[in-house]
C-alpha cells in the first residue's frame, strides 16, 4: 500500500494525540477522531464541492497519506491507491431525515479502521428531504480543530488567489518553533515545572460523573444551541465572572457545577479537566494542517464547586498562576519527550494520575471559539448550524466542545454509551443552561 516517499514527520502535538487514539482505541472505540459539521438548508452544489475536495487534497497530499512508524516516530507516507475522501450518504424516502442524519453520523464515527488503512481526512455529505449535513471526520494526527476550521474556510473561499492564500507560506509545526526558542537548560527547567504541577494535580482523586465503563461501547453526541438572546446573556455573565480572555473558565466552571449536580454521588475529591491552549495567532490562517496545541488544566475540589462565586474566583486565580509560572509552555518539552515512548506507555502516562491507577481526567473540553467561515451560505446552501464532535477515552466518557457560529453559542455534548445515557445528558443540558444563565 505503501510508498517510500516520507510526506511528513509527526511533530510532538501530533504525538500526543496520536497516544490518545491508542488510548481510546484500547477502550474498544474507534480512534482519536473529531467531526466538524454544517447543517444546510438546500443540497450544495455538488460538483463544484467535489472539485474543491480534489482541489484541497492535491494542496495538501498529507490528505490521502498514510500513517507509518520508522524507528520511533510516526510519519505520513505516501500510498500508491489512497481511499476515496468525498462520501454521499443518500435520504432513503422511508427513513426520518432527522434520525437517518444522525444514525449516519453515529455509524461514521464509530467506524473501526486500522490507522494504517485509513483516511486522514472524510467528507461525507447526507441528504435530508431538502437539505442535509455535511461534515469532515479527521484523526486527530491530521490536524486540530482550528485546522479543520481552516479547511472549511479554504472549501467555502470562492476565490482562488484567497484559497492559495491559506496555509501559506508553510510555517512548519508552531511546537517545534517554540521549543527552538528554547535553551536546552530551560527545556529542563520548563520539563520539571510541569512535571511537579502534574504531581500537584494527582494529590486529589479525579471524580468521575458517570459510570464506570461497560462493553458495547460507542460514542453518541447532543447539540444545544442556545439563541442569540441567551448567547448574548452567557457573554454577558462570562465578562463579569471570569474577564473576556477567560471565557473557556466560565464554560468549564458551569458544567462542573452541572455535574456534581447530575451526580453529587460520584467518588472522587476534585474535577479535573484538560484543555487545548492553542499556539497560533489571533487569525491566523497557516499552518492548516498538524496540531499546534498544548495543554492546560483546570482543577476544582468538590468543596469550591458547591461555592459558585468562589469557584470562578479559583479558577481565575488559577489560570492567572499558570501564565505567571508559563505553564502553559511548561508541557511542551513533556511531549516532545513523550514522543520517545511507545504509544502504550505514552498514553497511560498521560491518563493516569502518577503513581496510581485513576484517571486523571474528570471530563474533556475545548472552546473552539467563533467559527470563522466566509458567508452564509455553503456552496450555494444556507448555513443552519454548526457542530463538532470528538471521541473521549472511557473513562472519563464525557467531552464538551463550545463554539459561536452566527450569534448562538452551541455546546457539542460527547459521551460514551452505554457508559452515560441520553437521558442523563438532557438532564446534564437543563443543568448546563441554568448554571449559564445564573446570576453570579
Amino acid at each position: 500500500m505503501e510508498t517510500n516517499k516520507l510526506l511528513q514527520k509527526l511533530n510532538p502535538a501530533d504525538s500526543f494525540t496520536l497516544a490518545m487514539d491508542e488510548e481510546i482505541r484500547s477502550d474498544g472505540l474507534a480512534g482519536s477522531f473529531g467531526c466538524f459539521a454544517l447543517q444546510l438548508e438546500d443540497q450544495p452544489d455538488m460538483n463544484k464541492l467535489s472539485q474543491r475536495i480534489e482541489e484541497f487534497a492535491e494542496r495538501f497530499p498529507v490528505a490521502r497519506a498514510s500513517l507509518k512508524q520508522v524507528g520511533k516516530f510516526y510519519y505520513w507516507v505516501d500510498r500508491k491507491d489512497p481511499p476515496p475522501l468525498f462520501h454521499y450518504h443518500k435520504y432513503p424516502q422511508e427513513y426520518d431525515p432527522a434520525d437517518f442524519q444522525k444514525d449516519t453520523l453515529i455509524a461514521v464515527m464509530n467506524k473501526c479502521e486500522t490507522r494504517e488503512t485509513l483516511a486522514p481526512i472524510e467528507f461525507h455529505w447526507v441528504s435530508g428531504k431538502t437539505g442535509g449535513v455535511f461534515f469532515i471526520r479527521w484523526i486527530h494526527p491530521f490536524c486540530d480543530a482550528r485546522g479543520a476550521d481552516l479547511i472549511f474556510k479554504f472549501l467555502c473561499t470562492a476565490n482562488r488567489e484567497q484559497r492559495d492564500m491559506l496555509g501559506m507560506p508553510e510555517t512548519g509545526s508552531l511546537v517545534n518553533t517554540r521549543l527552538k526558542q528554547y535553551k536546552w537548560w530551560q527545556k529542563a527547567l520548563l520539563f520539571f515545572k510541569a512535571k511537579r504541577h502534574i504531581d500537584r494535580l494527582d494529590q486529589m482523586i479525579s471524580i468521575q460523573p458517570f459510570e464506570l465503563p461497560q462493553d458495547n461501547l460507542q460514542l453518541d453526541y447532543q447539540v444545544q444551541r442556545l439563541s442569540p438572546e441567551q448567547t448574548i446573556k452567557v457573554n454577558e455573565m462570562a465578562r463579569q465572572t471570569v474577564g473576556l480572555g477567560c471565557i473557556s473558565l466560565y464554560y468549564i466552571g458551569c458544567l462542573m457545577r452541572a455535574l456534581e449536580q447530575l451526580n453529587s454521588e460520584a467518588k472522587g475529591e476534585a474535577y479535573c479537566v484538560p484543555y487545548a491552549f492553542n499556539l497560533r495567532k489571533q487569525r491566523a490562517v497557516t499552518p492548516m494542517l498538524g496540531n499546534h496545541i498544548c495543554a492546560l488544566f483546570a482543577q476544582a475540589s468538590r468543596k469550591q464547586v458547591q461555592n459558585r462565586r468562589g469557584l470562578f474566583e479559583h479558577l481565575k486565580k488559577q489560570h492567572t498562576e499558570v501564565i505567571r509560572k508559563q505553564l502553559d509552555y511548561a508541557f511542551l518539552p513533556l511531549m516532545w519527550a513523550g514522543g520517545f515512548l511507545s504509544l502504550d506507555k505514552y498514553g497511560k502516562v498521560m491518563r493516569l494520575a502518577h503513581g496510581k491507577d485513576h484517571e486523571r481526567s474528570s471530563f474533556w473540553f475545548s472552546d473552539i471559539a467563533q467559527v470563522d467561515l466566509n458567508n452564509d451560505c455553503f456552496f450555494d446552501a444556507k448555513i443552519s448550524g454548526v457542530f463538532h464532535v470528538c471521541h473521549v477515552s472511557s473513562p472519563p466518557s464525557f467531552a464538551l466542545l463550545s463554539c459561536i457560529h452566527r450569534q448562538q453559542l452551541t455546546l457539542s455534548y460527547c459521551f460514551v454509551k452505554p457508559v452515560a445515557t441520553s437521558k442523563k445528558i438532557d438532564r446534564l443540558q437543563h443543568l448546563m443552561l441554568t448554571e449559564l444563565l445564573a446570576e453570579s
